[in-house]
């Protein structure tokens, strides 16, 4: 890659097609290589590049020849062009539509990049090298698949027939250093009234929901409120894929596991839930809240578990209380809708709801308490709005209620 910065597009695509050439002459030639260590493998890739590049006559100087080298130890020992890109500590997303179309996210804006892998079967080779070690497989017969790399990063991939244009591979990385509260407060997620709100609910053992889209920074002001948890503590966290990191010298971490090739020995969140309340938990986090599992974390909040966390996807409180709701109903609560407002009334204290400005900034723009239920409706109480300074009128404010801006605060 820091050879690719001072080189034009014209010679960049020219060393591409030079490079697809090699592709499949060194594929075929680095099967008659005997079993060896990477640095073996790379020196074999290395000589075998230079000869052809001679015995083929390409005018190619010896930087450039560096370049295609590099490049094609990352296809063939690596995960090729997203290798650079995994190690890059500035990239958040990586996202894969097809082997001709890359997109990253840095900042919380996606940008296009002018990587490109060779065909679909190269992509598909990667994908399956990244889910080798994991002991997961991806196929006609299991074309999707969710898991995560040992450094915490989440991968998800899907191919044909159900990705119709090729292979989609989507990575979330893993912060090596997590985010604190301080660097929160300079992204301008939140002010430090607002802070010390959180941190007041944390430690007076309120039940708090995170309620977001995806990408919002559900999962990183997650991270950041459990640094509030007094050190006494026991903590078990339940995850689809295990992506908290928690500030606490006492956490379980606890992980779903998804079916066999046979579809049996599946475990789901509601079995862990259920699990953990047999461990001696002080207080439970659930990553995220998105199926059965939403009855027995409420009851978990409501009976002696308080303190207790969980996200949830939703562009709203009142649409957070409406998503448990509909989950509820999903996992086959059979009572009436007001005993069930009142079971998630009395469970969760707060919400908070965190989205993404179009600039890219995560920010808390809400954050309110859930009182009682009355009449059959929920009671809450607002104790902290984000509002932009300019509302040109009603409709427009309603759509710019989450846009970028030094927006202004309202306690109530």
């Amino acid at each position: 890659m820091k050879f690719r910065k001072h080189i034009g597009a014209e010679l960049a695509s020219e060393l591409r097609a030079i490079k697809n050439r090699l592709h499949r002459h060194i594929l075929d030639e680095i099967e008659t290589l005997p079993s060896g260590n990477d640095e073996q493998l790379m020196q074999f890739v290395k000589d075998k590049t230079v000869h052809y590049i001679r015995e083929q006559r390409i005018a190619i100087n010896q930087m450039e020849t560096e370049i295609v080298v590099k490049d094609l130890v990352d296809e063939l020992l690596g995960y090729g062009p997203i290798d650079p890109l995994l190690r890059d500590d500035k990239t958040n997303d990586i996202l894969v539509n097809g082997p001709h179309q890359i997109y990253i996210e840095r900042n919380g804006k996606l940008e296009l990049t002018g990587l490109q892998f060779i065909d679909n079967q190269h992509l598909l080779r990667v994908i399956r090298r990244i889910l080798a070690p994991l002991g997961r497989r991806i196929d006609e017969t299991s074309p999707m698949v969710d898991t995560r790399l040992p450094d915490g990063s989440r991968v998800n991939a899907i191919i044909p027939p159900l990705a119709i244009d090729g292979a989609c591979l989507s990575i979330r990385k893993f912060r090596a250093d997590p985010l604190t509260a301080a660097d929160l407060l300079v992204y301008q997620t939140f002010d430090e009234e607002t802070l010390a709100l959180l941190r007041l609910a944390v430690e007076c053992r309120c039940n708090v929901l995170v309620a977001g889209s995806t990408g919002a920074g559900k999962t990183t002001l997650l991270n950041v409120l459990s640094s509030y948890i007094a050190h006494g503590e026991r903590l078990i966290t339940i995850e689809d894929a295990a992506e908290l990191n928690l500030r606490h010298p006492h956490v379980v971490r606890l992980e779903t596991r998804p079916a066999n090739a046979e579809g049996t020995h599946a475990v789901t969140a509601r079995e862990l839930v259920r699990n953990a309340l047999r461990m001696r938990p002080d207080r439970i986090v659930l990553g995220e809240i998105r199926g059965a599992e939403v009855l027995d974390m409420l009851q978990a909040m409501n009976t002696g578990h308080d303190g207790s966390m969980a996200t949830l996807h939703a562009n709203s409180p009142r649409d957070a209380l409406n998503r448990l709701e509909l989950l509820s109903g999903f996992a086959g609560y059979n009572g009436s809708e007001e005993t069930l407002r009142q079971q998630i009334a009395s469970s969760v204290d707060l919400i908070v709801h965190i989205g993404r400005m179009r600039d890219g900034r995560r920010r808390v723009l809400t954050v309110e308490e859930i009182l009682q239920v009355a009449d059959g409706h929920y009671v809450t109480q607002s104790l902290y709005n984000f509002e932009p300074l300019t509302r040109l009128r009603p409709k427009l404010s309603k759509m710019a209620g989450r846009d970028a801006g030094s927006g202004g605060r309202r306690y109530v």
